[in-house]
């Protein structure tokens, strides 16, 4: 099974800068879900991460990585590395060369363009380096912002899958955006 490749150069955009994730962050990570209540509802989670939960994670990166199974990435900004927002690959399906994303970025940060960046080198890195062929977001028809910064990176809107998503005890439809390699040109 295909492996993502080590990042051993953030990748940036000289507005935002992606990383893998580390220990360090895991202070962030906490306050984000403390100042955003409806944060983890929207990360498809049943509850908003433990320190516990995240040291797991940590843990369990580097393996996950090699193993081709998922990636966690940091959003920070060029010359500040504190975690600003958080950018997870997962549901990779190599037979197929796809992957799904899911990002966060914390509440102080919204609306300064972290999420589409991000979305941006992500995307572009994943079908460039990474061998895949096609990365997709899923997000709640509701989450607006998520939308545009999507879109605003260049990925497709295909349309809404009714009923798709559980959170909360109900059933919400999701959006469906997608970038596939031969959106990135030459």
């Amino acid at each position: 099974m295909p492996a993502f490749p080590e990042l051993t150069e953030p990748l940036s955009d000289g507005r935002v800068t992606l990383r893998l994730a580390a220990e360090r962050d895991i202070p962030e990570v906490l306050i984000a879900y403390q100042d955003d209540p409806q944060l983890h509802r929207r990360m498809a989670e049943e509850r908003p991460p433990s320190g516990a939960d995240l040291g797991r994670r940590t843990e369990q990166a580097g393996a996950e990585r090699l193993a081709g199974k998922s990636l966690t990435l940091t959003v920070a900004e060029p010359r500040d590395d504190t975690c600003r927002g958080q950018l997870y690959v997962g549901e990779v399906d190599w037979d197929n060369l796809l992957a799904s994303l899911r990002i966060w970025i914390a509440p102080d940060r919204r609306g300064r363009g972290y999420g589409r960046g991000a979305l941006a080198l992500a995307g572009e890195w994943l079908l460039r380096e990474a061998g895949l062929e096609r990365v997709q977001i899923r997000v709640e028809t509701r989450n607006e912002p998520m939308i545009r910064a999507a879109s605003a990176a260049g990925f497709s809107w295909e349309g809404v899958l009714r009923g798709h998503m559980r959170a909360g005890g109900e059933r919400l439809d999701a959006a469906v955006l997608s970038l596939v390699r031969s959106d990135l040109g030459s």
